[in-house]
């Protein structure tokens, strides 16, 4: 059995980057550093570790003597976003479906139960909550490299999952979309998961174009 070290500065990057993907961190205000330290009770060098971090997964921007800020999402990162997501997830959907054992099968089941629940009652979760949702449809085509990818792409969409689910009724739809594509999915029909996992993806890119270009 493999142990996982967590280091103090692993849990405040969780900590920062939930603030972020809420939006409880804005994108026009400076980090103040001092505020965060003392809010996890933690000194100003694991939360730098820890925001340096963040700035390499895309979710900050560093300004010379002005420290970090938020980096501002955009339709054009969304544009790439989704479509470097569709040009890879799909397909990993569709092998996945047909490579999947009887616990990664039960894992996806557990993962779209999680949504829900998240859904229900911990709308905070949510954006995680699909992040590990998509990353069990994907992880069973055995393929290193694609998932390295398709899971950088997962947390880089995760502030643009929050902001899609924002109008009314977009939870419910997501939904659907999500049971359709695990039943698909279950039933090893992998060209028909594959076919929805792309509608699904270009669905939330198109609502996201008419959103942030609306911003």
């Amino acid at each position: 059995m493999s142990l996982v070290v967590r280091t103090l500065a692993d849990r405040i990057f969780d900590l920062v980057r939930e603030k972020v993907v809420s939006g409880q961190l804005a994108e026009d205000q400076p980090i103040r550093q001092d505020a965060l330290a003392a809010e996890f009770g933690v000194s100003k060098i694991p939360l730098r570790e820890a925001l340096a971090r963040l700035e390499q997964e895309n979710l900050l921007v560093s300004h010379a003597n002005r420290g970090y800020f938020v980096r501002a999402m955009s339709a054009d990162e969304a544009e790439e976003i989704y479509a470097l997501r569709l040009a890879v997830e799909p397909a990993a959907v569709g092998l996945a479906a047909l490579a999947a054992t009887d616990e990664e099968r039960a894992a996806a089941i557990a993962a779209m139960q999680a949504l829900d629940e998240a859904a229900t009652s911990q709308a905070e979760l949510v954006a995680m909550r699909n992040r590990e949702f998509h990353v069990a449809l994907t992880r069973p085509c055995r393929r290193a490299l694609t998932m390295q990818l398709i899971e950088r792409l997962q947390i880089m969409s995760e502030r643009y999952t929050v902001a899609h689910l924002a109008p009314a009724g977009r939870g419910d739809r997501a939904h659907d979309e999500h049971n359709g594509l695990l039943q698909a999915w279950l039933s090893r029909n992998a060209g028909r998961a594959q076919e929805l996992a792309a509608a699904h993806i270009t669905g939330t890119l198109n609502d996201l174009r008419q959103q942030l270009n609306l911003l």
